[in-house]
């Protein structure tokens, strides 16, 4: 049996790290193990252009511990008013990694997303000029459409039409949580990836609604039934380049995740690792790991991979924190239900 693990050092290719105190409190967590990670653009307000993109990339670094090494690499936040020439500037300085598009209302702090997909085609077929590759949350918002249904509705409305019309788009469908997601992916082979979290490879909706609602498993996308948490778990772990972690660590104050109409998201980035080698250890496909952590998401960037390493152990659970502490208020870490026996060592 494997009990130890040496691979590259990961990295997130989807994080929220919000701002300000939240910001300080949650760095620490994901730069502890995790090299670099996209960053999502959705403050209030959002990360529009690439000026602001260049300010929220200082104060980022200015919030990380003294003897971490972390690179965030940013995103500008897609609306009908972008400016291609200065999304182009910014990524041609090597700030700008990719550009997020949020259907208007789809999830937390997405108001000012994309309503009318004809306005941004312009920023779209400069992309595919430049290689800029657009990080996709995929949802409709159309209040007919079950919100168990939104994501597979977007594939057909949006997604795939927008993909037909601009050739050359580069495109992330981040936190995919259904087979429709995963075989959407398996049936395209150019210039389109996925990204998938830990949680939704451990929980489904019965976690969500059974024996009492449950608001720290509450998340958009939100999960779904348990046949598609085992397409993306067999997805993740099938060695398939396409796949690779995004976590989508929202962190949320309890006061804001516990109140009537509660915000989304699953704060992650604590145990991530822990979490994600567990699943890996249970489908014995240990030897997959690395490539959905480490390699699959560098490889869709064209980026290097980082050179240092991790090594997990497997031995008695690992005790993490209920919660962090944060001047807004205490962050629960997501709990997966179930011991976790992989540490990083």
């Amino acid at each position: 049996m494997t009990d130890t693990l040496t691979i590259r050092r990961p990295d997130d290719w989807h994080l929220h790290l919000r701002d300000g105190a939240m910001l300080q409190a949650v760095l620490p967590e994901t730069a502890r193990h995790f090299a670099r990670a996209i960053i999502m653009p959705n403050l209030v307000p959002p990360v529009v252009r690439g000026d602001q993109a260049a300010a929220y990339r200082d104060r980022i670094l200015a919030a990380l511990p003294e003897g971490m090494t972390f690179e965030p690499l940013m995103t500008l936040y897609l609306t009908e008013d972008t400016d291609p020439d200065d999304m182009a500037a910014a990524h041609a300085s090597g700030l700008v990694k990719a550009v997020k598009l949020y259907p208007a209302g789809a999830t937390t702090n997405s108001a000012s997303g994309v309503q009318d997909f004809d306005k941004v085609r312009p920023v779209l077929e400069k992309m595919a000029e430049i290689g800029l590759p657009m990080c996709v949350h995929g949802e409709v918002t159309d209040a007919e459409i079950d919100i168990f249904d939104r994501e597979a509705v977007f594939i057909d409305r949006v997604l795939d039409p927008i993909r037909k019309a601009t050739p050359g788009l580069r495109v992330v469908m981040e936190h995919i949580t259904t087979a429709n997601g995963v075989d959407y992916v398996k049936s395209n082979n150019k210039d389109l990836g996925a990204t998938i979290t830990a949680h939704h490879l451990i929980i489904n909706r019965n976690h969500i609604l059974v024996g009492g609602i449950k608001p720290h498993y509450y998340c958009l996308p939100v999960a779904k039934r348990e046949e598609h948490r085992l397409a993306l778990l067999a997805a993740a772990t099938s060695g398939d380049a396409r796949y690779f972690l995004g976590t989508d660590s929202a962190p949320h104050t309890d006061a804001n995740k516990e109140m009537a109409c509660g915000c989304a998201g699953c704060f992650t980035a604590t145990n991530t690792m822990s979490l994600v080698a567990e699943m890996f250890d249970r489908e014995g496909a240990l030897d997959k790991l690395e490539g959905f952590v480490s390699l699959n998401g560098p490889a869709f960037y064209r980026l290097p991979v980082n050179e240092e390493t991790i090594t997990l152990t497997k031995g008695e659970p690992v005790e993490y924190p209920d919660k962090i502490d944060c001047e807004d208020g205490p962050v629960t870490v997501f709990e997966p239900g179930f011991p976790l026996h992989w540490r990083v060592t």
